[in-house]
């Protein structure tokens, strides 16, 4: 399973929001590609990139932070927040981007998005699936999670699928930022019901118990993020698990 950090970027700082929350905003580091360095000396080969600014844009913004990591480590970067055009993604895979992910764009312009999964290929193409958890599963959110929609996440990601996504990343968002564990129970349902289905997990990781239970499930990675700002996983126990996986 890869293990995947993720560096949420404002005003070209490192921070991280609760839930999604804008006003919860704290900042890590005033320099991402400090801690992106960080991430690799650890072994860790790959790196989640979402620019705050972007999605609250509905534009790219924070490339040159990411052209900077993309140039001055080896990390494989997927990228995302607020990507809304060709040009957008241009701009992205020209700044070192290995791929991009579209959520906002894949609800409210899925057009776009089927054109980009066509032009691009879909092994440079991820689907954002971040959702409210509800009785029969949860409903997809969009607009850096300010709006929530009436699609159901499974069918949601079913409908992709069928149109040719492989890699899918999934948040619940009643966990991000909380540090009460990611939604297990979602994931393993999802990848009962999608097979084929290269799911990343993300929201809620809070200990390093929680990463071969969803190793288990048959998630193809997690992303870990408040985790790592607030020492609840090292970097050193995220270095053995690569060792020994």
């Amino acid at each position: 399973m890869k293990i995947i950090p993720a560096i949420d970027i404002i005003e070209g700082k490192c921070v991280r929001l609760t839930k999604g929350d804008y006003s919860t905003k704290k900042i890590y580091n005033e320099n991402p590609l400090e801690v992106a360095k960080a991430f690799e000396a650890a072994g860790i080969q790959y790196l989640h990139v979402v620019d705050l600014d972007g999605a609250k844009a509905s534009q790219i913004v924070n490339h040159k932070v990411l052209e900077e990591i993309a140039s001055k480590t080896s990390l494989k970067i997927d990228f995302g927040g607020g990507l809304k055009s060709d040009k957008d993604l241009e701009i992205a895979f020209n700044s070192g981007a290995n791929q991009v992910t579209g959520g906002s764009i894949a609800v409210k312009n899925p057009t776009v998005f089927e054109s980009w999964i066509a032009k691009f290929g879909a092994d440079k193409i991820i689907l954002g699936a971040d959702f409210y958890p509800d009785s029969s599963g949860g409903k997809i959110a969009t607009n850096g999670w300010q709006e929530e929609s009436s699609l159901q996440l499974i069918p949601f990601i079913k409908s992709y699928q069928n149109k040719g996504i492989q890699y899918v990343i999934c948040t619940d968002i009643s966990k991000d930022g909380m540090l009460q564990g990611p939604s297990f129970e979602v994931y393993q349902q999802i990848l009962f019901e999608v097979t084929n289905l290269k799911l990343i997990a993300s929201g809620g990781i809070s200990t390093f118990d929680e990463l071969p239970k969803l190793a288990e499930i048959g998630c193809e990675g997690v992303i870990i993020g408040k985790a790592i700002y607030e020492n609840n996983i090292s970097l050193q126990q995220l270095e053995n698990y690569i060792i020994k996986s």
